[in-house]
């Protein structure tokens, strides 16, 4: 089968190319021994024969084949049939290629949290690690001669290919181009080496010779992959991707049209081609392994099984009372900062700001609104506290004169603002403006008080953390992230250094190849007297020593061995105010003293009290497909008390909504939330019927406030079941990943998820298999759920659920989905027979896009009117118009999605908002289901009963029965015939608590 190719052009280009060896540091990481008790676990064995985004490798006699399954290197006949498993489960590795001898494997691994070179006997024995270090090493391929193996690597600031030398491990860089290098091949002779390059110039194909000069040799925009040469020499194979195609393409190495290999509907994943002849050839597509001829399209698949054992762990989900109305201490303390005088301690909490004088134990309220203050933050001479406030509307920047409270609006902005920081000599403030444009991305700007003007200092920054001034105002410092590549987008978190005169940045970290913490309120803090920097590494305190340009000057001090967040510094450099976990202390940084602040701050619960009867004319009850018609909800305090049929001359309060239907409170199953969203936050999520929110992934102090505000009643709301910051490998993206290492930082990370009551832990994806174990060990045996982007081991470690159907993966490509959106049996085998519930996620991935394309309805309803704008409809049909390409695969997923219901996986609705708008996006979720061929009873199971036993709630929430919380909506229609009737929400009932239109709407 042969396709010309109009726009793309087979060229030659000559490059010199300079070589260097640099040798790789060793970094171990040994996993953290489990003090707590084990939850006994039940084991459940799945076959798998079919693979989603497979690898494959031919040995060289031809006679075995070695596949990267789900993430473990198997050898099997080259005619297919049983497969063994050469590696375990707990080392991610991937693209496997044979030593020339036939006697060894080698591959990609994660298993020590970076990916490097490793191999291993074909038996399984004599596994050994090749390669390094902090950095990523991918996609090896062993030499002809055997004497080494090329691989690509971000060794030198952006992906190159390199090459180690088996005799005695050392390393030669082989290219060295600003552009990302990839995917290396030797040719038969091993005289020349073909990669994929990005470069801005000319991306495609390049071949590199045995003098070390460089041409392209295919030069193409679309997405290019693994390319093989030939055994003859003359032609060579590689996977292209684009316009919803991902197919297997040839082309002479003299010169010639492209010849497509594959029929143009199969899903040709993007690995190396194996060579049987000079004509046909091993590949993997459509879920399978492959055998083709060249010249034909009806390659024959290649059966095969693998069997793998998951251990599920049965464990007592963690006690909650919720009905309790006593006192608690507050823990959502947000943001703490003390004054220069060292005397008070300003902080958010419970929605406004208060000050803490020290040696008094009450904090004192200074703001009473039911809007959102926060991050406080202090003049030099005490005087003023500048913070930020929804009041208007946004988030914009306001001032307090402490002596009289006269409150001044300084910038009221279109957009977002946060994170204010004072200047040394008082008379600017530093803080960011939401580009809102661009997702998480914010403007570092200046406000000069005595002119109101503002100027930008530096654009586009991603989730950086609050700005701090040198002692002469010449320079801001941020934690920012640094990526390691433009191929991938994860990095560090480091000091950036800005000019205050906009002249430049520069990158600087205490330590060379870690991550700061997360990226808020944790430093770098520069001390008043400008000679050092305060922040949180390790989940711990440290200052280090710089000169007045902020250059580093000198090695770190480690302050505190418990875990610290948000510290501060007072005026005159001797002492640092932090949170430990949930209470204030002050560390003397001259020894290392540490003192409490003692702090007696509670918030009580708002429990309704009295019997209200609900009149409900239809009843979907969470369980059944058929609603209960014409009962009375008996509703004592925040409790159902029991459903019978109605009754005439109650003496009760009777709230008549026999003409319409009742459901259970729906949950959001996957939203991120934050206090830059305001108080309509909150009240948003009820007016869409939303009665519970699960956040994997926040910053837990905000979430706490958040948590408190709502159930105190300070603010309308939803319930909220939290975790903390993503649990993240050594790389991290977001700023609310947690870089986790094995050992005592671990340890403290978790041990804040209890003591900070989380709901929930979630692994993130740079997180090596062999700490996820850990930290499942760790939530299991303190009644935590566990979730993950990950699918398998995690699926055998016991975790509990996993996010997304496809979305972020440290690989470059999903195990779950492939680039046309398909996945196959392995993933449907490992969701169903595990047990584990999956959130797919699939407005995110396209339904939402796909709804707004095509039903001119989709914004019409009350909410939106009421908490969304013109301007923002129109920017999301622009955004749907623009995907319309992108999402020619997207029916692929809304396929594997009913089939995995279909084969008895559990599956509940999320959104991952607001990277889509919250509300909005969980009702086009909702809709997608049902447009996707799931019916709306099975949506709206999923939506409540599945969603509550998910959440670990089940006993309590999730259906309408007896016992049950009294969380539910009130809707006109019949959502079990027409899932948009959901819209059509009258009123909610949540923790008992009636909330018409009215209430939700409006501001109290």
């Amino acid at each position: 089968m042969t396709r010309h190719h109009q726009k793309r052009s087979i060229v030659f280009k000559l490059m010199s190319a300079s070589t260097s060896i640099m040798l790789a540091g060793i970094l171990h990481l040994i996993p953290a021994a489990n003090a707590s008790p084990q939850p006994s676990a039940d084991s459940v064995k799945v076959t798998l024969t079919e693979g989603t985004n497979m690898a494959i490798a031919l040995s060289p006699d031809k006679q075995t084949l070695a596949i990267d399954l789900q993430g473990t290197i198997w050898v099997l006949p080259v005619t297919g049939g049983n497969a063994k498993a050469i590696t375990d489960a707990l080392g991610d590795c991937r693209q496997p290629t044979w030593s020339p001898d036939g006697t060894q494997v080698a591959f990609q691994s994660y298993r020590d949290g970076n990916f490097h070179i490793w191999k291993v006997n074909k038996d399984g024995s004599g596994l050994r690690q090749l390669t390094t270090g902090i950095y990523h090493d991918r996609e090896p391929y062993w030499s002809p001669d055997g004497a080494s193996i090329a691989f690509s690597s971000d060794r030198s600031g952006n992906y190159d290919i390199w090459k180690i030398y088996l005799k005695n491990d050392s390393l030669a860089q082989l290219t060295d181009h600003p552009g990302n290098d990839y995917s290396p091949a030797f040719s038969a002779d091993g005289k020349s080496i073909a990669y994929i390059s990005e470069r801005a110039s000319a991306a495609g194909i390049y071949i590199r010779d045995e003098q070390g000069e460089h041409r392209l040799f295919v030069h193409s925009k679309e997405k290019l992959a693994s390319p093989v040469w030939q055994p003859d020499g003359e032609h060579m194979v590689f996977n292209s991707l684009a316009a919803g195609k991902s197919q297997l393409e040839m082309v002479k190495t003299g010169g010639s049209d492209w010849q497509t290999l594959s029929p143009e509907a199969e899903d040709v994943f993007p690995f190396r081609t194996c060579w049987l002849s000079s004509t046909e050839y091993l590949y993997t597509a459509d879920g399978q392994i492959k055998l083709g001829k060249v010249g034909r399209d009806d390659a024959k698949g290649i059966a095969f099984t693998a069997v793998v054992t998951l251990q599920r762990d049965r464990y007592a989900p963690k006690k909650r009372d919720f009905d309790a109305a006593l006192s608690r201490p507050v823990q959502g303390i947000r943001g703490p900062v003390v004054s220069n005088s060292g005397k008070f301690v300003a902080f958010a909490a419970l929605g406004d700001i208060w000050v803490l004088e020290t040696g008094k134990p009450k904090p004192v309220q200074i703001t009473h609104d039911v809007f959102i203050d926060i991050d406080p933050v202090w003049s030099a001479d005490d005087q003023w506290l500048a913070f930020t406030s929804d009041r208007n509307g946004n988030m914009d920047l306001w001032i307090r004169e402490i002596s009289t409270g006269k409150e001044v609006c300084l910038l009221d902005a279109a957009a977002n603002l946060k994170f204010p920081s004072w200047s040394p000599d008082g008379a600017r403030i530093a803080f960011y403006q939401a580009d809102p444009s661009a997702y998480s991305r914010s403007s570092l700007c200046v406000i000069e008080l005595k002119t109101r003007k503002v100027a930008a200092l530096y654009d586009g920054l991603f989730e950086a953390s609050q700005p701090s001034w040198s002692k002469d105002g010449k320079y801001l410092v941020v934690s920012s992230l640094d990526p390691y590549s433009s191929r991938f987008r994860e990095g560090l978190s480091k000091f950036l250094v800005i000019s205050s005169d906009r002249s430049g940045a520069r990158f600087a970290s205490p330590v060379p190849g870690r991550s700061l913490a997360t990226r808020g309120k944790n430093g770098p803090v520069i001390s008043p007297d400008g000679r050092t920097i305060a922040y949180i590494l390790d989940n711990v305190l440290w200052t280090i020593p710089v000169d007045s340009r902020l250059n580093i000057a000198g090695p770190p001090v480690q302050l505190t061995r418990e875990l610290a967040e948000n510290p501060s510094w007072t005026g005159d450099s001797k002492s640092i105010v932090f949170l430990a976990t949930d209470k204030l202390k002050k560390v003397v940084v001259s020894d290392g003293r540490i003192e409490p602040l003692s702090m007696d701050f509670t918030w009580r619960p708002e429990q309704p009290k009295g019997r209200q009867v609900i009149h409900a004319g239809r009843v979907f009850d969470g369980i059944s497909d058929q609603y209960i018609e014409n009962v009375d909800i008996v509703i004592e305090g925040n409790r159902i008390r029991e459903i019978v049929p109605h009754q005439t001359n109650r003496k009760e309060k009777v709230i008549d909504v026999s003409g319409q239907t009742v459901i259970p409170g729906l949950f959001e199953m996957h939203t991120h939330q934050n206090a830059q969203l305001g108080e309509k936050g909150g009240r948003l999520w009820l007016a869409y019927g939303i009665t519970s929110i699960r956040e994997p992934g926040t910053d837990p102090y905000d979430a706490l406030e958040r948590k408190e505000s709502w159930a105190s009643g300070k603010r309308l709301g939803p319930r909220s079941f939290f975790a903390g910051g993503h649990m993240e490998g050594s790389r991290v993206y977001y700023n609310r990943s947690t870089s986790n290492v094995a050992g005592a930082q671990l340890e403290l990370e978790l041990g804040r998820a209890v003591a900070l009551g989380y709901d929930m832990i979630k692994t993130y994806v740079g997180l090596p298999d062999i700490l996820q174990k850990r930290v499942t060990e760790f939530a299991h045996a303190n009644g935590l759920p566990v979730s993950s982007h990950e699918i398998y081991p995690a699926a055998g470690l016991g975790v509990d659920g996993v996010e997304h159907i496809g979305a972020t993966s440290r690989r470059g490509y999903s195990p779950k989905l492939t680039a046309l959106n398909r996945s196959y049996q392995d993933v449907v085998a490992l969701t169903t027979q595990s047990g584990i519930y999956m959130t797919p996620t699939i407005s995110l991935h396209g339904g939402m896009n796909a709804l707004i394309s095509g039903d001119s309805l989709f914004f019409d309803h009350w909410q939106f009117q009421a908490f969304y704008s013109e301007k923002q409809k129109q920017e999301l049909r622009s955004a749907a118009a623009r995907a319309r390409g992108s999402n020619k695969t997207y029916p692929n997923i809304e396929k594997t999605m009913v089939r995995l219901m279909r084969s008895g996986a559990r599956l509940t609705p999320g959104t991952d908002s607001p990277i889509i708008p919250s509300g909005l996006s969980y009702h086009a979720e909702l809709q997608s289901w049902v447009a996707a061929g799931l019916s709306p009873f099975e949506t709206l199971r999923a939506a409540t009963q599945w969603s509550a036993q998910q959440a670990g709630v089940g006993d309590d929430l999730g259906t309408l029965q007896p016992g049950k919380l009294a969380d539910m909506v009130i809707v006109d229609g019949d959502p079990l015939r027409q899932i948009k009737d959901l819209l059509n929400v009258k009123a909610v009932i949540q923790n008992g608590k009636y909330l018409d239109i009215k209430a939700i709407t409006e501001v109290k």
